[in-house]
């Protein structure tokens, strides 16, 4: 007798040998032990999980001439001829290749027939390949066959079938066998058949099954005819290759399988299969279907890739195979998408640019672990150079009381570590000041000056210093650099509230070291003030120093100064402030908020209305209207 293949010699012959579908096979035996049995079935799945053979054993079942609860006996002469592909109780069709309407006709007319047993059973695989006017054909008759007449649908793609086949039918879904119970199947054919193969064979062809039962045994027939050929140590070098983004391995890789006449289409399968194993670990989902021995390496491999890897890396890999289909070399596709995975410099899209952050972020985190705790510790201040005073402090200089001193914060875990990366020996720069507060410091104390005390009294070299100009002694800005700076480079950093209140203003002059800043109003300075912390704090940030400013209010003649050391908001001669500079219409609403504006402060506009002209004449004091007559 001729060989027969380990799948066709060990295909189950009672519902009981059926792996991994007890769902299934259960509810079959159930009915035909009960007389329940439907008209029609439908049976879907991937391809080896039993769906043909369970048709074939339901036929056996309904024809069997010693039932024995529900499963066949295997033994008298219906069950024989079924097994032996003679019965005329079992017609099995191949949609695939009858899927014409003249075809199915043909069908329909012999359904009517009858035959040796009890129940005819039509199998239809692939029945998703009829066409729409052969499953219009079949419709009528498989809602309402012939009372001995039971027809099996099967497919591996349910979708495709007809929603009014599907609605005629009982659907059963038939899984994929998980690792562990493929693995015990395998292992039992091997001892009931005294096959002799090499360790690690059952691991392969696992492997080589994907959780399907005829798919395991066709690659253990080949397994024990000696010719492994397991492509799964290509695809691990790929991972491999992808984890440690090194491009020259993976086209290595590459080169490696399709010289040893691996397909690239089917290199790139195994790869997708591989990374799906590892997607499904790093999201806590179940690798049931992994074998064993696999476990550690993907478990390695999630730990090594990220989230965004082990998304981005699957659908850059699908797109490539589709691209195989057209492509003049199939190995193109699959290298550039290779490279593009393993260069994080090569791509410009946002995976790519994501995937660069992650990976400076992490090596920026491994560096700071490994910086010793001296160097996050900050060096001594420096000793002074008077020894009446033991150290040097922000206070000894004299600051007006609105500039907050910025001062320079230890260095952190992140500075250190971009100080180890670079490979240089300096300490890390500090970290920038922080935000200076609402309330402002407390004013130091006054440093002594020179006083006139007539010629008797020398000046010495340190006196002479202080009285210098303070605004060269301490590289004060003049007028003409805070005004380019701050249109430039300060009010473009500033707050929204804050730029529009201090859009209004601008510098006057800069007397005595202090910078003076002319506002429209009262109102508008008394809002100033209030975010004059952030003002400052952006001038030191762009100055390198503090930059002391006054506050004022500006008529558009000469600048009324108003609070610090020389008025108090209360002390303002109201008959220098033009009223219409507070009054309500020359308020702008986008430089202040009408909520936080007093209703007292504000004056009332003149009742009488007045003309175009008479505005002009009075903004402009002396000017001479002249009329010319028309022409």
């Amino acid at each position: 007798m001729a060989y027969q293949s380990l799948y066709r010699r060990y295909r189950p012959r009672r519902f009981s040998e059926v792996k991994g579908q007890d769902h299934v096979v259960g509810t079959l035996r159930n009915a035909v032990r009960k007389d329940r049995v439907g008209h029609a079935y439908l049976f879907s799945g991937p391809r080896g999980t039993g769906k043909t053979t369970s048709a074939r054993i339901l036929a056996k079942a309904l024809n069997c001439e010693d039932l024995r609860d529900g499963e066949p006996c295997c033994a008298c002469a219906s069950c024989r001829a079924i097994e032996a592909g003679t019965s005329y109780d079992l017609q099995e069709l191949d949609a695939a290749s009858n899927n014409k309407v003249e075809q199915m006709r043909d069908l329909i007319e012999r359904v009517a027939l009858g035959s040796p047993g009890r129940t005819k059973v039509y199998i239809l695989d692939e029945v998703h390949m009829l066409s729409a006017g052969a499953s219009n054909a079949l419709l009528k008759t498989l809602e309402e066959p012939p009372p001995h007449v039971v027809f099996v649908l099967a497919t591996t793609d349910p979708q495709k079938v007809l929603p009014t086949i599907r609605s005629r039918t009982q659907h059963f879904e038939f899984h994929l066998l998980g690792a562990g119970a493929l693995a015990d199947h395998v292992r039992w054919v091997i001892d009931d058949a005294g096959l002799e193969v090499a360790p690690g064979t059952v691991e392969h062809v696992v492997r080589q099954g994907r959780g399907s039962a005829r798919d395991a045994l066709s690659a253990l027939d080949q397994a024990a005819a000696g010719g492994v050929t397991d492509g799964s140590d290509q695809a691990d070098a790929l991972v491999d290759a992808l984890c440690a983004t090194d491009p020259g391995a993976a086209l290595a890789a590459v080169s490696q399988a399709t010289g040893a006449g691996r397909d690239p289409r089917v290199l790139g399968e195994a790869l997708v299969g591989r990374l799906r194993d590892v997607f499904l670990h790093r999201m806590g989902a179940s690798i049931g279907h992994v074998p064993e021995a696999d476990r550690d390496r993907v478990a390695s491999w999630g730990a090594q890739l990220t989230d965004r890897a082990t998304t981005r890396a699957p659908a850059a890999l699908g797109a490539a195979l589709l691209e195989m289909r057209q492509a003049p070399d199939p190995r193109i596709p699959l290298e550039v998408a290779l490279v593009r995975l393993t260069r994080l410099d090569t791509g410009a899209d946002l995976d790519a640019l994501l995937s660069r952050i992650e990976r400076l972020e992490r090596q920026v985190a491994d560096a700071a672990e490994a910086v010793p705790a001296e160097a996050l510790t900050p060096p001594p201040p420096p000793p002074s150079a008077d020894p009446g005073r033991p150290h040097a402090s922000p206070g000894d200089a004299p600051v007006p009381p609105s500039v907050p001193v910025p001062r320079a914060d230890p260095p952190g875990p992140a500075a250190a570590a971009r100080a180890a990366l670079a490979g240089g020996e300096e300490q890390a720069a500090p970290s920038p000041p922080p935000f200076p507060s609402s309330d402002p410091p407390p004013a130091p104390a006054p440093s002594p000056t020179p006083t006139a005390a007539g010629p008797a009294e020398a000046v010495g070299p340190a006196e002479a210093a202080e009285a210098t100009d303070p605004v060269e002694a301490a590289g004060m800005p003049d007028r003409d650099s805070l005004t380019l700076a701050w249109a430039d480079a300060v009010l473009p950093r500033l707050g929204g509230m804050t730029k529009a209140l201090y859009n209004a203003g601008r510098f006057t002059s800069v007397e005595d070291g202090v910078a003076v800043f002319a506002v429209p109003n009262e109102v508008h300075l008394q809002r100033c003030r209030k975010k004059q912390p952030e003002v400052d704090a952006v001038l030191v940030s762009h100055f390198g120093r503090p930059v002391p400013m006054r506050l004022v209010v500006d008529d558009g003649r000469t600048a009324v100064e108003s609070g610090g050391d020389h008025a108090a908001p209360g002390e303002v001669d109201p008959e220098t402030i033009d009223p219409e500079l507070i009054a309500p219409e020359t308020i702008d609403p986008e430089t202040v908020d009408p909520e936080t504006i007093d209703i007292d402060d504000l004056v009332d506009a003149d009742d009488e209305p007045r003309s175009h002209v008479d505005r002009l004449t009075r903004a402009f004091p002396g000017a001479e209207l002249i009329e010319e007559p028309h022409p």
